[in-house]
């Protein structure tokens, strides 16, 4: 039997098809982010496996069952590690079920964390997450910590206030941008608003959260049916690898930001506050800055903006997000935002 393995083109409806459904006939389906597709076709052109790539990670993995057992799906992931190493990406990380992190531990792929018994976070260094962490542990400060992750889209007043109730009270503040790119305002223009917007607080120490923060824009969820599952999942990744992360910070709180408009959000805070203390950290959930009766929020910066409304917008920034938004820097990505068909959430 002759196969080929070729990317799959965005415009072939026809191979699109023939993926979606190898995907749900192994229980999965495909994932909201994606940027590069490859199948291996038979000599009928039927699809016997296929897989992705988002950014720095392998996702969407499937071989048809008549076909397993023959060696294709290492060829994929072999060809999908070439694409990323193309791309500048010798660090690659993978999501998988629990029942085939076995597998690609045989591919060269180390376990991170799991998420009980839904999936397994992997990537391809023995030694990646614990020589992340030791280097935060350089940035560590005497006296109490605590920590404040955030994707900051863009920091807001809103931001502002929630650092600043953790300046308040801890001697130092970790705060973690997350830097995915998973929205119209690149992580550096975002990091750099919540440097300086947290400049006048002398004990917050600024962090990019690198690849093992996981924003919830880019968790894979094709593994999972429910959206319940999907956030219990999320946040069960999230708070082991926190949990290792606050042991290297010795941090012993984390803040985080109510959301009583977003069940996805409060589900999320419920759990943290139910996990978070078994790891030997406070989960400290505070109520939001509010003006005019509304949560100041970066959704509604982004509506304002993409609506032609800058003035509103910049109206829930500190002076250091003004001064931004307000020069000739800040016009690319007040395209983008307004480019957006949805810029409520991120």
């Amino acid at each position: 039997m002759s196969d080929t393995l070729t990317a799959i083109s965005p415009r072939d409806p026809g191979a699109w098809e023939q993926v979606d459904a190898l995907l749900r006939r192994e229980g999965i389906r495909r994932d909201r982010n994606l940027d590069y597709t490859c199948g291996i076709f038979d000599s009928q052109w039927n699809l016997a496996a296929t897989g992705s790539c988002f950014a720095n990670t392998i996702r969407s993995l499937a071989v048809d069952s008549r076909r397993q057992g023959e060696g294709l799906l290492s060829q994929v992931v072999s060809h999908l590690l070439e694409i990323q190493a193309s791309r500048g990406n010798p660090h690659v990380f993978l999501y998988t079920k629990p029942e085939t992190a076995r597998f690609f531990s045989g591919l060269g792929f180390y376990e991170i964390a799991r998420a009980e018994n839904d999936l397994v976070f992997m990537e391809n260094r023995r030694d990646g997450f614990s020589r992340w962490c030791a280097a935060l542990a350089e940035k560590r400060r005497e006296g109490r910590a605590a920590a404040v992750v955030m994707n900051a889209t863009p920091f807001t007043l809103g931001h502002l206030h929630l650092v600043e109730r953790a300046a308040a009270e801890w001697d130092t503040v970790h705060l973690f941008v997350l830097s995915e790119e998973a929205g119209p305002i690149p992580f550096a223009i975002r990091r750099r608003l919540a440097e300086e917007g947290t400049a006048h607080l002398p004990g917050v120490v600024c962090h990019g959260s690198g690849p093992y923060i996981i924003s919830a824009a880019t968790f894979p969820s094709y593994f999972l049916r429910e959206e319940d599952s999907v956030i219990r999942a999320h946040a069960c990744l999230d708070l082991q690898l926190f949990g290792a992360i606050a042991r290297r910070l010795e941090l012993r709180c984390r803040f985080v930001g109510e959301e009583p408009a977003s069940r996805v959000t409060a589900l999320y805070n419920q759990i943290m506050a139910r996990r978070l203390p078994e790891l030997g950290v406070q989960c400290r959930i505070i109520p939001r800055l509010e003006r005019g009766g509304r949560p100041v929020s970066a959704s509604d910066f982004r509506l304002a903006v993409h609506d032609g409304a800058l003035d509103r917008a910049l109206e829930l920034l500190p002076e250091s997000g003004r001064r931004f938004f307000s020069g000739p820097g800040a016009g690319a990505v007040i395209a983008a935002i307004q480019a957006e068909e949805n810029v409520v959430h991120y």
